[in-house]
């Protein structure tokens, strides 16, 4: 997703986010600097669309997804809201705006929430 330069000024040298994280849709902070760590994990998550659009079970359209802030405890988020169950998983969307998913949580790891950086904008 992001040339090597332009990662580069997105995580510092021990991995975490150097900028605030925020919502492209309202411009809403979901992380602070240095919250994250940046993880590659290949990840399916649905075109983006308002929550309720996200729970109707349908087989969504989406993105295979590889680059992603990897944040170890829901109470580290600024702002963030989560989709009923879908399965296993639950989707990250914008507490505020509810545009989504901007990330993915597995009901089976309680330590592994996963924001992809192509779905959140940084500042």
């Amino acid at each position: 997703m992001e040339p090597a330069e332009q990662l580069s000024e997105l995580v510092s040298a021990e991995g975490r986010n150097r900028k605030a994280v925020l919502c492209q849709r309202c411009g809403s902070r979901v992380l602070q600097p240095g919250t994250a760590l940046f993880s590659r994990r290949q990840l399916f998550l649905p075109s983006m669309r308002k929550k309720p659009a996200l729970c109707d079970g349908s087989s969504p359209d989406g993105d295979l997804l590889q680059e992603h802030w990897l944040v170890e405890d829901m109470f580290i988020f600024e702002n963030v809201g989560f989709t009923k169950d879908v399965g296993n998983i639950k989707f990250l969307v914008c507490a505020d705006c509810e545009i989504g998913p901007i990330g993915w949580h597995c009901l089976d790891d309680k330590n592994s929430f996963y924001v992809a950086l192509e779905r959140v904008s940084h500042e």
